[in-house]
């Protein structure tokens, strides 16, 4: 199947250009598997030695470029980040921050001579500004709790910023003192009177996040949203980003939250707005869906934001919506665009807008008229590649783009494009002593089926370290979580670890994906054990057939979150024996409990068609744990206790099943962790403890 998207004449001008492009891209890949069996295979322990390079900040004059890494230390089991500055031309990088504690966010004042930072060198996040032409960073707040997003204001001269406050503290002199007083108490009871009373690894502690002003020398913070009894932001998975901004003459406060009673029930989340010289804060939209992302036009004159339609559903598509200020008519452009839209910004002569998106596999940058029209790629395949384009940034008058760029062969760097996506060049290097001396798959092969009731599914083979076509392989089958979520065709941890431990590696996007239209997605409510368990079957099916160097008897499924529950759903639902060895990580084994124990409501509520007590039959059938009787497929079990989401206790039913059956399994808890295996040395266990397990039961 082939993008509908037309490029025009342009395109037709490039191919010479993208022939050229692929030719170097093919003797590079010759070059790198020439030597492969120079290279060592990537393993659990060689993710430790990747470098995360950020988001490129590009200055206001578009000649430099700034941007933080992460590193490792894996004896100490933590990371630092510390901020780097390079030519936007490309040119050795420098770095300008080398604190023993993280150095994020990096953010340009408005003429270029400073940037400011998150630090947390003084025991928490605060700003730090650091002059360019030389000398210590400054230390700008200091913010009880810490400081977690901040922007310049537009003459330089303070921060809007987001902090944690107590409702009844008149200043932040006051939130300290509460602080300190629930330090020495020696009561650790925590007394809830609402939902939703945790969220994601954290339990309500009776802050509310606000917007802050601060003068840029520094002072006493001011809180713009004191009257606000909910976070000002909404923190969630489907976030574009940064959700506020600042007019063009700084005299507005535009935000984007939640403020509805029942927070574990609503995704209403709405576009509000506060005058940074303090006030009211006023309510701008009246949608019972999302708003979120607010951007305003650079002559001030029109404001854009991403809006869904359907109310309590977080994975609806999202809009772009534009609106004249001060009061005029909301008016979607991407109305007939079967594609959700995610975070974008305004050309510079506010005449149109950019937008990320994901479709089929891949994350791009499109463009769309701010009056709406024709939609045109202009960061994607085949000049950009396949797999990762984000954190866009824009150059003078859009002449040239910078952004993260994440193909299967390496992890995010940064790269640079021309306006129209052409002359695409890489700028950091950060890992390539580690790829140097490391195998890692630079392709995955494409492939589409048929699900059984005729749908288009699409997903992507990896071979193995020194393919041979002579031998028999084992596959491991990887399964994304969400369930409206999306595999990219890009780098992950695991892409590169099995490869190199001699497996077939599978991934694909079966119903109830993202990046295939609404439709797509859609069709996975209250069918997680149906359509999706049948388009992924049919894709297994569809590589055994392609692929006969690949064992058919030696398949395996790795799911985390939907992705756990779908490989705790195969346990019960392997009559047909596809699979030899599973593995579920925070997966959900029994949809009553889950519902009790989880936070945000409105997913299960939409997802599952309503709550267990109005749809009991179906939160019966659609639990995997009833099963059990069918249960005998070697299965490893792993899960944080500190994930609210999915909480620990799905992993234990589905053990303690296994376990009184007799079935092999193993369960590997980690106290200190939470939906995610972050930590350094947790994680390397994580991932050799997976291997592990398939090395056990898939090659005997």
């Amino acid at each position: 199947m082939k993008r509908s998207m037309k490029r025009g004449r342009s395109a037709r001008r490039a191919v010479p250009r993208v022939v050229a492009l692929v030719a170097v891209a093919a003797l590079a890949l010759l070059a790198r598997g020439a030597a492969s069996a120079e290279r060592k295979p990537f393993t659990s322990e060689t993710i430790a030695s990747l470098k995360a390079v950020g988001e490129p900040r590009l200055s206001p004059d578009g000649k430099w470029i700034a941007y933080a890494v992460t590193e490792t230390d894996f004896e100490a089991n933590s990371r630092n980040s510390d901020i780097w500055l390079m030519p936007s031309g490309g040119g050795a990088p420098r770095r300008l921050t080398t604190s023993e504690k993280a150095d994020t966010n990096p953010v340009w004042s408005p003429d270029g001579s400073s940037i400011a930072f998150l630090s947390g060198r003084s025991g928490s996040m605060q700003i730090h500004v650091l002059p360019l032409t030389g000398g210590e960073a400054r230390k700008a707040t200091d913010v009880p709790g810490g400081v977690s997003d901040m922007i310049w204001t537009r003459d330089g001269a303070g921060f809007v910023f987001t902090a944690e406050t107590y409702l009844d503290c008149p200043d932040l002199d006051c939130v300290k003192k509460r602080d300190e007083e629930k330090e020495k108490s020696k009561v650790s009871a925590l007394v809830h009177e609402a939902l939703m009373y945790r969220h994601w690894d954290t339990y309500e502690d009776g802050k509310v996040q606000h917007l802050f002003h601060v003068p840029a020398e520094g002072g006493v913070p001011r809180d713009l949203t004191p009257g606000l009894e909910f976070d000002a932001l909404t923190y969630w998975l489907a976030s574009a980003g940064r959700d506020f901004d600042l007019s063009p003459d700084g005299k507005t406060i535009y935000f984007s939250g939640k403020q509805d009673r029942d927070q574990a029930v609503s995704y209403n989340e709405e576009i509000w707005m506060v005058p940074l010289a303090g006030g009211e804060v006023k309510r701008l939209t009246t949608n019972p869906a999302a708003d979120s992302h607010p951007r305003v036009s650079p002559d001030g004159r029109r404001l854009a934001w991403r809006a869904t339609r359907r109310p309590g559903y977080e994975s609806g598509r999202y809009e772009l919506v534009v609106m004249d200020l001060p009061a005029g008519e909301p008016r979607s452009i991407t109305a007939d665009y079967d594609r959700s839209v995610g975070a974008f910004f305004w050309s510079r002569d506010g005449k149109s807008v950019y937008f990320e998106v994901e479709d089929r596999g891949d994350v791009d940058l499109r463009v769309v008229p701010a009056k709406g029209g024709e939609i045109k790629t202009v960061i994607g395949a085949p000049a950009a590649g396949n797999g990762y384009h984000r954190d866009v940034a824009t150059g003078p008058k859009d002449e040239f783009f910078v952004y993260r760029h994440r193909p299967m062969g390496h992890a995010f760097e940064i790269f640079r494009c021309d306006r129209d996506g052409r002359n695409v060049r890489q700028l950091t290097f950060a890992n390539k002593d580690v790829y140097d001396g490391h195998f890692v798959p630079q392709i995955a092969e494409e492939l589409w089926w048929k699900g059984p009731d005729g749908a288009d599914v699409q997903g992507w083979l990896i071979k193995p370290m020194d393919f041979d076509p002579a031998k028999r392989y084992p596959m491991m089958v990887r399964v994304h979580g969400g369930p409206q979520q999306m595999w990219v065709n890009g780098f992950r941890n695991e892409f590169a670890i099995f490869p190199g431990a001699g497996y077939a590696v599978f991934f694909c996007n079966p119903r109830g994906s993202g990046g295939y239209g609404q439709k797509f997605c859609d069709e996975i409510q209250g069918d997680w054990g149906g359509k999706v368990v049948d388009d992924l079957k049919a894709g297994v099916r569809a590589v055994l057939a392609k692929y006969p160097w690949i064992d058919g008897a030696r398949v395996g499924a790795w799911g985390d979150s939907y992705g756990g529950f779908f490989c705790n759903w195969l346990e019960g639902h392997n009559d047909d024996k596809m699979f030899a060895a599973l593995v579920s990580h925070a997966g959900e084994a029994d949809q009553w409990s889950a519902y009790g124990s989880t936070e945000e409501l409105w997913f299960p509520e939409w997802d599952l068609t309503g709550t267990p007590w109005e749809r009991p039959a179906l939160y019966d059938e659609l639990s995997p744990v009833r099963y059990a009787a069918k249960f005998a497929t070697p299965m490893l079990i792993t899960h944080g206790e500190l994930d609210f989401r999915v909480p620990i206790t799905g992993g234990e039913q589905m053990f303690t099943a296994l376990q009184r059956l007799g079935v092999p399994s193993k369960m590997i808890r980690f106290p200190d962790e939470n939906h995610w295996i972050q930590k350094p040395q947790n994680a390397r266990f994580w991932y050799a403890s997976i291997l592990e397990w398939f090395d056990e039961w898939l090659k005997k």
